[in-house]
């Protein structure tokens, strides 16, 4: 099987080529092109694409796969809201996906997040270099006896759960199913979760009904001071609400690993207009927002999960026993 690994980075390339020998049959072409309808075509004589949550796999982009006669798709993520299952299905395409590489990876950062914007050691930090030791501005809060709301106790928002508990936080959840390995939490309605929250961390998928879930009539529903954390989707945020909660005071801080405008790429086309114009720009100049460019996920132990789940997926394809776990389409 020859598979296309389409917007490969440094480290995609190092952790895949690392355990490549052991999937016998299975071939890999590196690409640093994300998997777009005007790439798409690249993929003729291959039997697979590799994607990324960030890759557009929409109608055009699985026409055009269909055409050059892909099979398979896999996500080297466990998200798939950029896929047009429809098309895909009616193509007979197959899409797997890694549902649970390192969940602790995510949870830690979105705790870092959390950390650090509480505590403005990103400010702290930049005062030491610049060899000013005032603490003028520093202030922060105790997380200990304090409540936190987690949106989504899936794997990631599980393991969230459990950091939230180690730092003596009162836990409490919302989900539409409850996690029975979380007995020490709370599950509450939405309304309750944002008016009794202290931090606020969102874990859950995107979809039609989670779309803008944070956004000017919940943000009015929260504590003043809360800390919001998203590490998850950024499009959870309606980003032009959130701003104006800034404004307005509600927010002590946030912390953001993802954002509404990630699949324009805003960050890696630095271009002065589109950042200049851009609300993710607009929300980088606030001090107390803290951004980082989606790495959360970004830990050794991750990357070899990743890697290992999607060969996997390869290998169980090519061999006819795929995992109905790791299946979307």
């Amino acid at each position: 099987m020859k598979i296309l690994f389409y917007d490969t980075k440094k480290y995609d390339k190092e952790s895949f080529e690392a355990i490549l020998s052991e999937y016998n049959g299975i071939e890999i072409e590196f690409l640093e092109n994300d998997l777009l309808p005007s790439t798409a075509h690249f993929a003729d004589g291959c039997d697979a694409v590799c994607a990324f949550v960030s890759s557009d796999i929409g109608t055009k982009t699985i026409q055009i796969l269909a055409d050059k006669g892909i099979h398979l798709i896999l996500m080297r993520c466990a998200g798939f809201n950029n896929i047009d299952l429809e098309e895909a299905k009616k193509h007979k395409i197959t899409i797997l996906r890694v549902p649970g590489y390192s969940p602790e990876a995510v949870a830690e950062h979105a705790m870092g997040l959390a950390l650090a914007v509480n505590r403005h050691i990103h400010k702290g930090y930049i005062k030491v270099r610049e060899n000013n030791f005032s603490l003028v501005g520093l202030t922060g809060i105790n997380f200990y006896q304090k409540t936190a709301g987690i949106i989504g106790t899936g794997k990631i928002g599980a393991a969230m759960c459990r950091i939230c508990r180690g730092f003596g936080m009162k836990v409490i959840a919302y989900d539409k199913y409850q996690n029975p390995e979380l007995d020490f939490v709370e599950y509450v309605d939405l309304d309750t979760l944002f008016a009794e929250s202290d931090l606020i961390s969102l874990h859950c998928p995107l979809t039609k009904e989670t779309h803008h879930l944070i956004q000017e009539s919940t943000i009015e529903k929260m504590k003043k001071n809360v800390v919001l954390v998203n590490t998850s989707r950024g499009a959870l945020i309606k980003t032009e609400d959130l701003i104006k909660g800034i404004r307005n005071m509600k927010f002590f801080g946030v912390g953001l690993d993802v954002y509404e405008e990630e699949t324009d790429n805003v960050f890696e086309n630095r271009e002065d207009d589109i950042l200049e114009h851009s609300v993710t720009a607009r929300l980088l100049s606030f001090p107390n927002v803290i951004m980082t460019s989606h790495q959360g996920f970004l830990t050794e132990e991750a990357l070899e999960a990743i890697s290992r789940t999607t060969l996997e997926n390869a290998f169980d394809y090519q061999n006819g026993q795929i995992k109905d776990s790791n299946v979307v389409v």
